[in-house]
């Protein structure tokens, strides 16, 4: 009976260090190096609650009421970036491949006369390779060691650039729920009008041979090296 006794003295004894360890937490000392709670508002960019839905819902959508050719251009966010369309674009989509009425004013051939914005030299540039497949044997168009390219001008838009609506698209006008303060650095001066991507640099770093090239002269001379092949190789 006295050992029963002494264990029941010491379960007790151990209960009121566990309570009084508790209740210590509540000490001015811990309290000081308690984290600060953080509020729902200040979670989000709405700073409202998150069971606020009243004066989180921004304004009406607002697209352009603008005719084509009324000669208005929203600045590219960033350089190179595509152009927003600022011109109402009622009965234009969706656009097909044979059904494009932005050609009819954004050609070059007739882009000027229709104060319009003329479709790029690289819209009008082939990038995809022509090669041969029969089922069983694959062959490359180009010979990528010969510093050969497929890349070529055509005199129609290019089949993977007639969807506009892909990469351009209208702008809202609306007033928007949190203030947009980017500031765009161009790295061209007409950098918020054009884009750079023109010219030299449609084919740039495309060539395999040369200084800028990973293709060595080593490279070329064991081209047709068995090494690499699992029926020949070492």
């Amino acid at each position: 009976m006295k050992l029963v006794s002494k264990i029941a003295l010491g379960s007790c004894a151990i209960a009121v260090l566990f309570l009084a360890g508790c209740n210590d937490t509540a000490t001015p000392a811990k309290q000081a190096t308690a984290k600060p709670s953080i509020s729902e508002e200040s979670l989000g960019l709405r700073k409202v609650d998150l069971y606020t839905e009243v004066k989180a819902v921004p304004e009406k959508t607002e697209y352009s009421k603008n005719y084509a050719g009324s000669g208005k251009t929203i600045d590219r966010a960033f350089q190179d970036a595509p152009p927003m369309i600022p011109h109402d674009t009622e009965g234009m989509l969706p656009i097909t491949i044979n059904n494009n009425q932005c050609t009819a004013c954004h050609d070059p051939q007739v882009a000027q006369s229709m104060n319009a914005t003329p479709i790029p030299k690289s819209h009008f540039t082939d990038f995809r390779p022509k090669h041969k497949f029969d089922g069983k044997k694959f062959e490359k168009s180009i010979d990528n060691y010969k510093n050969e390219v497929a890349i070529k001008e055509i005199n129609h838009l290019s089949g993977a650039r007639f969807n506009c609506s892909q990469c351009h698209a209208p702008q809202s006008e609306g007033k928007l729920i949190v203030d947009n303060n980017f500031q765009a650095v161009y790295t061209e001066k007409d950098g918020a009008k054009k884009s750079s991507w023109r010219g030299t640099k449609l084919t740039e770093a495309l060539d395999t041979v040369g200084e800028e090239s990973y293709v060595t002269d080593k490279d070329i001379a064991n081209k047709d090296s068995k090494a690499g092949h699992l029926n020949k190789g070492h």
